[in-house]
């Protein structure tokens, strides 16, 4: 996958070689024009507030006239900035919510980094490496996806709304704009200035997000939930002109209305955090104490965003489904255990934890309160949530591994 501008060859592409031999052309004409600029809009209809009536689709944007800016928040696996919200897309809808897909075969790509390149926006790619994230670690597909999909729909960005087209200024120019309109719409601090903070144990309103963000955009916005935890933002706008040099003008949502509850929503940290420190203090009788953590037998419990997501199974992986597995856990010193599973001793090999005769030396852990630690360590990593009968391998070093997890000892 490419990741940035630097990790892409630089070699001349299509856009490169045009306007190279383009300037040349322009030198020996009397009319210069520059390539891959616009064809000029004497009138600039917003869309969907004035009816198709023939206008030049170039300049109207028809049929896809209210654009959706929409943002992420994603936590399993957490990707992005911790402050960020992240883009997914900019998408073309009819004016009733409606929308097509797929417009057009011949201009799918499968290369957009090498086409920003290409064309000189580097930057471009390395702001959206960093902001246009998606949650399999797969950003390139995502941002293909995004483009031939919707894209593709956008009417003023065929390429004959273009002088001397250029090929792919309409792929960089569709990038480029979803850029600039996610800029204008810092939903984090939107929602922030109103109190409205990630959190593993505070809830809100769905009024209170919707009125935090609507007083951000200028008009209301459509929120999204999945099984109550608050994930995207939809922005709506019609255009008055061009996607591409147009005026973006906010307006209400049409179609699809915010599916969150009333009340209770979660807006969960992306990455985990330390809790404070508990007190002391005595109120009437305590529990009494399960006993000492990581000593005899016990399951290895798998957590991520202080939810119980599995167990660890007797193989060392990941698992939702089934049983816990039993461990036994062996003292070595006064501070490290080993732990041994039905299968065998475990261990860290090359970083990855598995269990069973193989294992030759078990690796040394340690305890911090109830949390399994390895070199100091509590939390571990893994590339995806298991579901099903699916196990997830599980990782000591974070290197390219999103999900974050903590294992916890049950007695």
């Amino acid at each position: 996958m490419w990741g940035s501008s630097q990790q892409v060859l630089e070699f001349p592409g299509p856009q490169k070689i045009l306007k190279t031999l383009g300037s040349l052309l322009l030198s020996s004409t009397a009319e210069e024009r520059t390539p891959g600029t616009l064809r000029s809009c004497p009138r600039s209809d917003v869309s969907c507030q004035a009816r198709y009536n023939g206008q030049d689709t170039c300049c109207f944007n028809y049929p896809g006239g209210q654009m959706l800016q929409t943002q992420f928040w994603d936590t399993d696996p957490a990707v992005g900035p911790d402050d960020s919200w992240t883009i997914h897309g900019l998408w073309p809808d009819h004016c009733d919510g409606g929308f097509d897909q797929f417009c057009d075969s011949k201009r799918k790509y499968s290369n957009i980094s090498l086409i920003l390149v290409d064309s000189g926006r580097g930057d471009l790619l390395d702001y959206m490496s960093e902001y246009w994230k998606d949650f399999r670690g797969d950003d390139a597909t995502l941002w293909e996806h995004e483009w031939n999909k919707h894209g593709t729909c956008v009417s003023t960005l065929e390429p004959h709304c273009y002088e001397d087209y250029l090929p792919q200024q309409d792929v960089v120019d569709y990038f480029d704009k979803a850029v600039e309109i996610y800029q204008q719409r810092p939903s984090y601090k939107f929602l922030a200035e109103a109190g409205i903070v990630p959190s593993n144990r505070q809830t809100y309103a769905r009024e209170d997000i919707e009125n935090a963000l609507e007083r951000g955009h200028g008009a209301p916005v459509t929120i999204h939930c999945r099984r109550g935890i608050f994930n995207e933002i939809w922005y709506h706008f019609n255009i008055a002109g061009s996607l591409q040099a147009g005026q973006f003008v906010t307006a209400d949502p049409d179609g699809q209305k915010s599916n969150c509850p009333a009340r209770g929503i979660h807006y969960p940290l992306k990455r985990a955090q330390k809790d404070p420190s508990k007190t002391t203090t005595s109120h009437g009788s305590e529990p009494t104490d399960p006993g000492t953590p990581f000593t005899g037998r016990g399951n290895l419990v798998v957590s991520t965003l202080n939810q119980r997501r599995g167990c660890i199974i007797s193989k060392g992986t990941w698992y939702q489904s089934g049983t816990c597995a039993t461990f036994r856990a062996e003292k070595e010193s006064d501070d490290t255990f080993t732990l041994k599973s039905s299968k065998g001793p475990c261990s860290f090999d090359e970083g990855i934890l598995s269990c069973g005769d193989h294992v030759d030396i078990p690796s040394a852990f340690t305890a911090e309160d109830d949390k399994l630690a390895y070199e100091g360590r509590t939390t571990f990593y893994a590339d995806k949530p298991p579901k099903g009968f699916t196990q997830s391998t599980v990782y000591s070093d974070q290197e390219s591994h999103p999900i974050e997890i903590e294992i916890t000892w049950k007695a």
